[in-house]
């Protein structure tokens, strides 16, 4: 079967891989973002996919707009598109090219989290379980008919970057399977129930701000679901600190006494302990302004902070 793959950051690579290495199908071409500047340099910089797929010497097109690419994918004639956080919406020419339609790689367990962040969201709201829906594409937001789902579990230690890492590999896996029925007639379609649909909206790096009044748990929660990106950050004396990693250590104790935000206490063993608006919670890593990373107990030696003293702004 020959298919056409789209896709661009770094989620997309294992598809790709997955893909190339099954004989049933075979990648005509790929279409990617267009390179774009990164870094201090600001050195144009290739796509994740395009740099995989250059290493296995397939062709690569990067319209700045898919509907430049459409005698481009008419060249090709594909049987199949297969789409991995391409990066923009495909228009209804795209969508009715292929003979089997235009097939989406969706990490999230459909129709929960449909949208830009649903990896991000899944941790920030302290979900115990997400994963990977493969869909047929049509012109709404992850609405598509469903073919294949795969469950994967979010542990405690999970981040959005080993969540992220995960999900690929996982999601790599479920693509080949539901392209392999597609191939063989064997696939089957399932729709959405639009009624227990929920959205993750596109994350912004000001949600980033820890806010104290929280629980211990829901600050836990956001940290893990900010690292590596954008990041968690609180500010200490007017200077921003970023938060890496915390535990929680009292998930339940609402103390008026003690305002949010107060260190109630310095070990060297548990970290920077925290009053928050429900329970206390110990920051374990963090990073001053322009400085490296560190652990909390590399921090107490160097920084001058007090039992006593707020963090926030």
């Amino acid at each position: 079967m020959d298919i056409v793959f789209m896709g661009t950051p770094d989620f997309a690579v294992p598809s790709l891989e997955a893909l190339l290495e099954i004989e049933v199908i075979k990648v005509k071409g790929v279409i990617s973002q267009p390179d774009r500047k990164r870094g201090r340099g600001q050195k144009l910089q290739p796509t994740p996919v395009k740099k995989k797929a250059l290493e296995y010497d397939l062709e690569v097109f990067q319209p700045e707009d898919i509907s430049e690419g459409i005698d481009k994918l008419k060249e090709w004639a594909p049987e199949v598109i297969a789409v991995v956080a391409y990066g923009q919406i495909l228009p209804e020419e795209v969508l009715n090219l292929p003979h089997y339609g235009c097939i989406n790689l969706h990490s999230s367990l459909l129709p929960k989290y449909r949208g830009a962040a649903p990896i991000h969201r899944a941790i920030i709201n302290g979900d115990q379980v997400t994963g990977v829906t493969t869909m047929k594409l049509e012109l709404g937001m992850d609405t598509g008919d469903m073919i294949l789902q795969q469950e994967v579990e979010i542990t405690a230690e999970d981040t959005v970057g080993s969540l992220h890492d995960r999900l690929a590999l996982v999601g790599g896996e479920l693509l080949v399977q539901t392209l392999t029925a597609i191939a063989d007639g064997s696939v089957s379609y399932q729709k959405q129930d639009d009624t227990v649909a929920t959205y993750a909206d596109k994350v912004d790096k000001k949600e980033g701000e820890i806010d104290w009044g929280q629980s211990a748990e829901d600050i836990w929660n956001l940290i893990r679901g900010f690292n590596p990106w954008p990041g968690s950050y609180t500010y200490y004396q007017g200077q921003r600190l970023k938060l890496w990693a915390s535990q929680v250590v009292d998930q339940k104790k609402v103390n008026d006494k003690i305002e949010a935000g107060t260190i109630v206490e310095l070990d060297n063993d548990l970290g920077i302990v925290v009053q928050t608006g429900k329970g206390q919670i110990a920051l374990t890593e963090l990073q001053p302004a322009s400085k490296q990373k560190m652990s909390a107990t590399d921090y107490l030696l160097g920084y001058d902070i007090k039992v006593g003293s707020k963090l926030g702004d």
